[in-house]
Order: C-alpha cells, then sequence, then structure tokens
C-alpha cells in the first residue's frame, strides 16, 4: 500500500511537470513572428497636420528600402525616389534611413537628401504611423549618412498596409 502511494504521487508530480513543460513550450512556440517586410500607403503631415503628400514606403525582407512620394515631381521640389535600409528598433518599431537626390540642386548645392525615420507597426503590422526627418547634404559631400547637412523638414505619417 506504501508503494502505491508513493507511485501515485510520482505519477501526479511527472504528470505536473509535464503539464509545466507543454505550457512553456507553448508559450515560447507563440513568439511573434519576424517582420519580414510590407508596403504601406501613407498619408504626410507637417508637425501641425498640414498635408504634405502621400508616399508608398515599401520595407523589403531582405532590409532594403523603397519610398516614392507624390510631390518627388513637383510643383515645389523635385527629387528622386528614396532608397535605403530599415532595421528593427525594439517592439513593433522600424528605423530607417534613405537617401534620393534633389532637382535641381538646392541654393546652396545641396543634391543628396537623407531622410530618417521611424516607423511604429500596430501589433497586426497592419497600420504604421511616423515621423520621417529630411535633412539635405551638398552633392559633393563625403557622406550624408554622417553628421551635418541642412535640416529641411520633420514630418509625420500614418498608412495601412497595402494587401494583394
Amino acid at each position: 500500500m506504501k508503494h502505491m502511494r508513493l507511485w501515485a504521487v510520482v505519477g501526479a508530480f511527472s504528470l505536473l511537470v509535464a503539464l509545466v513543460l507543454s505550457t512553456l513550450a507553448r508559450s515560447q512556440g507563440a513568439a511573434e513572428p519576424v517582420f519580414s517586410g510590407g508596403s504601406y500607403l501613407t498619408t504626410i503631415t507637417d508637425t501641425a497636420g498640414n498635408f504634405g503628400s502621400r508616399s508608398v514606403i515599401t520595407l523589403h525582407a531582405d532590409h532594403t528600402m523603397l519610398a516614392v512620394d507624390s510631390g518627388q515631381q513637383g510643383p515645389i521640389f523635385y527629387f528622386g525616389s528614396q532608397l535605403g535600409d530599415w532595421k528593427p528598433a525594439g517592439g513593433h518599431q522600424i528605423v530607417a534611413r534613405a537617401i534620393n537626390f534633389a532637382y535641381p540642386q538646392g541654393p546652396n548645392g545641396q543634391g543628396v537628401v537623407r531622410t530618417d525615420y521611424v516607423i511604429n507597426l500596430s501589433p497586426d503590422r497592419r497600420h504604421v504611423t511616423g515621423t520621417e526627418t529630411v535633412t539635405a547634404f551638398p552633392l559633393q559631400a563625403e557622406n550624408p549618412y554622417g553628421e551635418g547637412g541642412i535640416l529641411v523638414a520633420s514630418a509625420i505619417f500614418q498608412g495601412d498596409r497595402i494587401e494583394p
């Protein structure tokens, strides 16, 4: 009788351990999937909320990015599409940097424009909000990814994932 109670306790303990390990394995397996990119149609406004333009930001799985903007062919500014890269910044946040070329060059010879993005993804990754900071550099600057340059604009954006 004493051995049967011992085996019952050992069996119950084993069952409890198996249950705990199973729960832990499921919770670790439920980790958030790695973000593999997507395209978002955004509306860009200045910090006062005034409409600026519409843009498509595409974050590729290989961590490159492309952004095209409705205002890039003028009439106020003339610039090309933005090309760059992105990386996760923790949680549902991404930081990205891209460059484009301004046409014609600005009054101080600015011809390369860097845009720094902070992109916040919704938990379901269907919506984005964020900020972009635009800095201009002379066309012959050594490194437009470095310090310096002329702050051109700061803006905010929000948008939705483009679904097929």
